[in-house]
């Protein structure tokens, strides 16, 4: 029982910087990608080149 007073805050910190993590990937706009997979789906033309 003692070793849950170790692992409880261990797991709450570790919860809490990947919740941070997937907040600034968001805010920063790493998902923003509205027309781009929807598209190439379609596409018959292989693109070896993306664009950055």
């Amino acid at each position: 029982m003692e070793m849950l007073t170790y692992l409880i805050p261990i797991s709450l910190i570790l919860g809490a910087v990947g919740l941070t993590a997937f907040i600034y990937t968001v805010r920063s706009g790493q998902y923003d990608d509205p027309e781009g997979d929807s598209r190439r789906i379609l596409s018959d033309e292989w693109d070896d080149h993306p664009k950055p």
